[in-house]
């Protein structure tokens, strides 16, 4: 029984945050289903169904919601719910007939949960847009990348992921614990571009203080630093070293042999290239593994960069099983951990509309409507019973 079990969602097939939200409180117990639409397509990049991660643990239903009684039958899900996820442009479900207003109105505690690139208003709320446009606009792009190149994007981890779909799935848990309280649902809007700006908010800090430059590679956090960077070894691969405080770094270089070396006043930036190239030298002497006999596990802030092939089976992540197989698919486990109401994975992805009838009759359709339903092609069903 999760944390979040006893919860009702209804979640609006889409791309990126939103699933990414609805995959969160899936986790954690929350009963998500997913409105699919009634032709199975791929809303994002073309692969099977089993490997789209971030539609596991929820049962899908494939409704026509652009019919009168697909509107209304999904209204009806809406009323037996505590939240709503919809990641579409701004106004395209108020074009649907179920915009907040329509949707509050049949349940006044609903917290109906949106997610944007831009938001809900403001001069480009109705553009196209990608994860790299959003944080390219909150100063968060410019910061990232080598000094002598462009910025490079950090996949799309900050503004769809973490900026969008985490930012919707905390308002979200927020809104429903306040509904308790109050008896009254509101709406969320999660914006990528306001999610990624509040990411930033340390670092605007540090350049505040006039402890951050705004050229990209030249600061304590973005590999400008000689003691917070990526390393290549011996054989080709990488190792991260992070001994900020003083007492990792005096450890480190301890550790490597260096301690004797002009290595030791990081407050000097003018000092940070000669240090950074006497580092590489010295990584360059060894092998990605030697290293790792070497540093791992003592307090130099040390891990070999892994990639995603390797990383499941690094012995620390085996043992703390934080990436777990599913039907054959290796996938990170569910995240945060819960001492009393751990999360799981439900179930693998579902096709789209794979149980639109059996998920309908549990939430309070029965046989007769669930038949006339799909004989007027208002809802559809992928296999199994059609």
């Amino acid at each position: 029984m999760g944390v979040l079990s006893g919860y009702r969602i209804v979640e609006f097939a889409g791309i990126g945050p939103a699933p990414m939200a609805a995959m969160l409180l899936s986790d954690m117990g929350a009963e998500v289903l997913r409105i699919d639409r009634m032709q199975e397509s791929h809303l994002g990049i073309p692969m099977e169904h089993r490997y789209d991660l971030l539609c596991r643990g929820r049962r899908s239903v494939s409704i026509d919601l652009k019919h009168r009684e697909g509107r209304e039958a999904t209204l009806k899900l809406i009323a037996r719910s505590h939240a709503l996820i919809e990641g579409f442009r701004p106004g395209v479900m108020e074009r649907l007939d179920l915009g907040p207003e329509v949707c509050l109105g049949r349940n006044p505690r609903l917290v109906y949960g949106r997610v944007t690139g831009w938001g809900q208003d403001g001069p480009l709320a109705r553009a196209a847009g990608h994860d790299i446009d959003y944080i390219a606009l909150t100063g968060t792009l410019h910061g990232i990348g080598d000094g002598e190149g462009p910025p490079v994007p950090p996949l799309n981890l900050i503004g769809d992921f973490g900026g969008g779909g985490v930012y919707l799935a905390l308002g979200l848990v927020a809104g429903m614990l306040e509904a308790r309280t109050s008896g009254k649902g509101q709406v969320i809007d999660a914006a990528m571009v306001d999610g990624a700006a509040s990411q930033m908010t340390f670092v605007y800090g540090l350049r505040a203080a006039g402890q951050w430059t705004d050229r990209r590679a030249a600061n304590t956090l973005d590999g400008g630093a000689p003691n917070y960077r990526a390393y290549q070894t011996k054989d080709g691969k990488y190792i991260a070293i992070g001994p900020v405080e003083p007492k990792f770094w005096a450890e480190l270089l301890r550790r490597i042999g260096a301690e004797e070396e002009d290595l030791h006043r990081l407050e000097d930036r003018s000092r940070w290239p000669r240090m950074c190239a006497r580092l590489a030298e010295i990584f360059r002497t060894r092998t990605r593994e030697e290293w790792r006999r070497l540093l791992e596990g003592s307090d130099v802030c040390f891990a070999p960069v892994l990639d995603m092939g390797e990383a499941p089976e690094h012995p620390h992540n085996r043992e703390r099983q934080t990436f777990v197989e599913v039907e054959g698919v290796v996938q990170p486990a569910p995240a945060p951990r819960f001492s009393r109401t751990p999360s799981r994975i439900q179930h693998p992805p579902a096709k789209p509309g794979e149980h639109t009838r059996d998920a309908l009759k549990d939430w309070g359709f029965s046989e007769t409507e669930l038949d006339r339903l799909q004989r007027e092609g208002v809802i559809g069903q992928q296999g199994g019973r059609k």
